[in-house]
């Protein structure tokens, strides 16, 4: 089964995602090291700048655990629409380099936007929505559609 999201959830990727976890692990650590040895030094001025040197590493936790989740829940979704065999078919056509031609995928485009717009709470819409906005190349909005199925999502997954 070929789709749009064909290639997203191999091991490969997983694997990248580890990786820069664990960079991301190490320098929130050696940053939070770093402020605390600022922090234990005389000085107010060292000690100001230690304290700041705290406000990157709870940014990166805070970040870091947001995408991990987004990333979880991305791919709950997915399954859930492969096993419904309703993720979209990636049947467009590619140029050389093997890129989506740009005309034919906001062609296809079209066809998800009206889907959103028939059923806006639906969150199956807004992902095959987020896709088509990929292949598009689009990856901003891709990004704020997948989130808003996200949203739409996680009550539905409760009940």
């Amino acid at each position: 089964m070929s789709t749009f999201f064909s290639g997203l959830f191999h091991n490969r990727a997983k694997i990248g995602v580890l990786l820069v976890t664990i960079l991301l692990v190490f320098y929130i650590l050696v940053v939070a090291q770093r402020g605390w040895l600022l922090m234990m030094s005389d000085g107010l001025v060292t000690k100001a700048m230690g304290a700041a040197y705290f406000v990157l590493p709870a940014v990166g936790v805070w970040a870091l655990v947001r995408e991990l989740l987004f990333g979880a829940q991305t791919e709950k979704m997915a399954r859930i629409l492969a096993d419904e065999g309703g993720l979209p078919v990636d049947d467009l056509p590619r140029t050389p380099g093997g890129r989506i031609v740009r005309e034919a995928a906001d062609a296809e485009f079209v066809k998800y936007q009206a889907e959103v717009e028939a059923d806006p709470e639906q969150w199956r819409a807004w992902f095959r929505l987020s896709c088509a906005y990929d292949a598009a190349g689009d990856r901003k909005r891709a990004r704020a559609a997948m989130r808003h199925a996200g949203k739409l999502f996680a009550p539905a997954s409760v009940s």
